[in-house]
């Protein structure tokens, strides 16, 4: 059973950056789609970026375009998402998720906290 584990959060002033990676043992993760989804508190759930399995190929959301960066390291099984120029709305707690192909996202991270703030 896959279990992304995701890390890296944490409290970052306006402007900075932060690394988040997602990683799984015991599983190839160059085997699926993998996603960023953010919820902020009283928000729902949205897709921040994801990177397709097959081809290298990102897609990302309006919000973060020219500011995240979505990646994979194959060596080390992780799959990251480099996050430049924090705003304060990037406040959210973020989540990977994969994909194995035409099912939808059926395996989640428990998340981690990013805190914008001065």
């Amino acid at each position: 059973q896959l279990q992304p584990v995701e890390s890296g959060g944490g409290l970052v002033q306006p402007g900075g950056s932060l690394r988040l990676s997602c990683a799984a043992s015991g599983v190839t993760l160059d085997n699926y789609a993998i996603g960023w989804f953010r919820q902020a508190p009283g928000k729902e759930r949205e897709g921040v970026s994801c990177i397709s399995h097959r081809r290298p190929s990102t897609v990302y959301a309006d919000s973060v375009k020219g500011r995240f960066t979505i990646s994979r390291d194959s060596a080390k099984n992780t799959v990251y998402l480099q996050m430049n120029s924090l705003k304060p709305e990037d406040t959210a707690v973020y989540y990977c998720a994969a994909n194995p192909g035409g099912v939808g996202y059926n395996y989640w991270g428990q998340g981690t906290q990013v805190t914008v703030s001065s």
